[in-house]
C-alpha cells in the first residue's frame, strides 16, 4: 500500500530527506524539474510549441523556474516566464533559481497585478503559481489572474497541484482555481485527486519521483492508503493440490425479481468466475429457467424458501440486494439475516431497505460489507454536500459498526473498521454501464466464501473488478457488466502470477 500524505507531511518528508541524506533543497528542486519535464515531454514532444510558465514566489514557483531551464536544455526555445509578484516574500530556493534563470536567454515578464496580464499566444501554459497547503479559496489578484488564465482556453499543465485546489480536506462548493489538462505531481498523488470534485481542477494526473526518502513516507501515520498490484499479489491465496469445491466455500446470492433477474444472473456469474466452490442463487420461481439456461453451474432455491430454511449457517458468504426489490417480504428476509448475526454483503435494494429501517443498521453483524454508491450511501447515512464529508462519515460508521463500507465511484473508497481508508485505483469510464455493482457484489461474495477477511475480500474484489474493466477497455469503448464478470478469472490468474500446470518427467 502506498501511504498517502497531507501537504504538511509531504513538506516534512522534504525536510527529513534533506537532513538525512547528502542532498540540498535546491537539488531536490532540480530533481523535481527533471522529473516533471520528462513526464511533460511524453505528451508534448513538439519543441516548436510555445510555452508560458507562471511562477509564484514560493517553492512551487521555484519548480517552475527550474522547469523552464530544463525545457530550454531539451530544445524548447519559445518559452516565456511570468513572475507572479503578488507577495513580498519569496522562498530561498525561488531566489536561487531566479538568479540562475536571469543568466538564461528566456523571456521574462513581471505581473504585479492581474491586470498586467495581456493577451497570451502561447500554445501551452504551465501553472507553478501556488503549491499544496492552500486551505482557502483564491481571492483578490490571485483569483483574477487564474480567471484570466482559464479564459485563455489553453492546455494547462499544473506543477504538483493546480493553483487553488486543496490537497486534502473539505473542498469548497464552487472551485475557482486553475483548470488543468494534466497535473504532474511529486512522490504521491494528493488525497483529494481521488474525489469526484477534482475533475473541475484537473482532467488527469500522473505521479513522478524526485528522490524523497520512501521509507520515511511509508512510516507516516495516515488514514489513506492507495492499493497497489503488489498488495493483490501478496493477498491472493494459491489453490492447493487435493483441494475441492468445499475448500473454496459456498456463497448464497439473494437477488433478482420478476423484472430484474439480470441482476441475480450477473452477481451469480461474477461469484462463479471469482472462484467460489459452490454458488447458490436465491431467486423468485419465475427466474429458474433463466438461471438454469445461463448458469448451469449455479444452484438455486426459491425466494419463499429462505424464510423457513434453517440452513443459512451452511453458507460461507451471504450477499443480498442486487435487483431484489423493496417489499415487506424482502424486508423480512433482510431482518432475519441481520438477526442471524452472520456477516453479510449488503448491496442495492437491501441498502434501500436499510435506509427505511435504521433500527436494523445498528444490528448489522460485525464484519459485514456494505457496498453503496453515492445515492444509496446518503439514503442510509444522511445527505452530504461533498465527498470529503461523505468519506469521513463512512470512516466513522465503519468503526462504530465494525463493518467494511465500500463507497463506490471512479476511485472506490474501502473504509475499514480500523478507521483506515483504502483507495482502489483501477477502473475507467468505459465501465459506466448498468450491472457493474451487481458484479462487484458477486466477486466480494466469492472471496468471503473462500475465507478471505471482509477487508481483503473488498480490496481484492474492487481491484480485480476495475482491472478487468481496464483491460477490456483496451479493445472497446464500452464495457458491459457481463464481460467484466467473465474476465475476472483471467485477472485473478494474472494477479496471482501462479501457474497450476504441472509437468511430470
Amino acid at each position: 500500500m502506498q501511504t498517502l500524505l497531507t501537504a504538511t507531511q509531504m513538506h516534512d518528508a522534504d525536510k527529513f530527506t534533506i537532513s538525512s541524506t547528502p542532498i540540498a533543497s535546491i537539488d531536490l528542486m532540480e530533481n523535481a524539474a527533471r522529473a516533471f519535464t520528462h513526464c511533460f515531454l511524453k505528451d508534448e514532444f513538439d519543441i516548436h510549441k510555445s510555452i508560458a510558465i507562471f511562477c509564484g514566489k514560493g517553492n512551487n514557483g521555484g519548480d517552475g523556474l527550474a522547469i523552464a531551464h530544463v525545457l530550454l536544455l531539451n530544445g524548447y526555445e519559445n518559452i516565456k516566464v511570468y513572475i507572479v509578484n503578488f507577495s513580498e516574500k519569496e522562498s530561498a530556493d525561488f531566489t536561487i533559481n531566479l538568479q540562475r534563470f536571469e543568466e538564461s536567454k528566456c523571456k521574462k515578464a513581471i505581473i504585479n497585478k492581474a491586470s498586467d496580464l495581456k493577451n497570451i499566444n502561447s500554445d501551452i501554459v504551465i501553472d507553478a503559481i501556488l503549491g499544496s497547503g492552500l486551505n482557502r479559496p483564491l481571492s483578490a489578484d490571485y483569483l483574477d489572474l487564474v480567471s484570466k488564465i482559464n479564459a485563455l482556453k489553453k492546455k494547462v499543465y499544473a506543477v504538483d497541484i493546480p493553483t487553488g485546489f486543496f490537497s486534502e480536506g473539505k473542498l469548497p462548493e464552487k472551485y475557482n482555481g486553475i483548470k488543468a489538462y494534466k497535473t504532474i505531481c511529486f512522490e504521491r498523488p494528493k488525497i483529494n485527486f481521488f474525489l469526484p470534485e477534482s475533475v473541475f481542477a484537473t482532467s488527469k494526473f500522473e505521479v513522478v519521483n524526485l528522490g524523497l526518502d520512501q521509507e520515511y513516507i511509508q512510516k507516516q501515520e495516515s488514514d489513506f492508503y492507495l492499493v497497489e498490484l503488489e498488495d493483490i499479489h501478496k493477498t491472493i491465496k494459491p489453490r492447493q493440490l487435493f483441494s475441492h469445491k468445499g475448500t473454496y466455500g459456498h456463497a448464497l446470492i439473494i437477488a433478482g425479481n420478476n423484472n430484474t433477474m439480470g441482476a441475480a444472473l450477473l452477481a451469480s456469474k461474477a461469484c462463479l468466475y471469482s472462484g467460489a466452490g459452490l454458488t447458490t442463487a436465491c431467486i423468485p420461481g419465475t427466474g429458474l429457467t433463466a438461471l438454469n439456461t445461463a448458469l448451469p453451474e449455479v444452484m438455486a432455491f426459491e425466494r419463499d424458501e429462505i424464510t423457513t430454511t434453517e440452513s443459512i449457517s451452511n453458507f460461507n458468504a451471504i450477499a443480498i440486494g442486487p435487483g431484489l426489490g423493496v417489499s415487506v417480504e424482502n424486508e423480512g428476509i433482510l431482518e432475519k439475516l441481520v438477526l442471524s448475526n452472520k456477516p453479510l454483503i449488503i448491496d442495492a435494494d437491501a441498502l434501500n431497505i436499510l435506509s427505511d429501517r435504521k433500527d436494523l443498521l445498528a444490528k448489522i453483524p460485525q464484519n459485514s460489507i456494505l457496498t453503496p454508491h453515492i445515492k444509496e450511501f446518503d439514503r442510509v447515512f444522511g445527505q452530504h454536500t461533498n465527498w470529503w464529508e461523505r468519506i469521513e462519515t463512512a470512516k466513522i460508521q465503519a468503526q462504530k459498526l465494525n463493518i467494511v463500507i465500500v463507497l463506490k465511484n471512479q476511485y472506490t473508497f474501502i473504509c475499514a473498521p480500523t478507521g483506515k481508508v483504502y483507495i482502489n485505483p483501477t477502473g475507467n469510464p468505459a465501465m459506466a454501464q448498468g450491472g457493474m455493482g451487481d458484479v462487484l457484489t458477486g466477486i466480494i461474495a466469492a472471496f468471503v466464501a473462500q475465507r478471505y477477511s471482509s477487508l481483503d475480500s473488498a480490496i481484492l474484489a474492487c481491484y480485480l473488478h476495475g482491472k478487468a474493466g481496464e483491460n477490456l477497455a483496451k479493445e472497446r469503448t464500452v464495457v458491459t457488466a457481463s464481460q467484466v464478470a467473465e474476465r475476472i478469472s483471467k485477472e485473478l490468474k494474472s494477479a496471482s502470477a501462479i501457474d497450476y500446470n504441472t509437468s511430470y518427467n
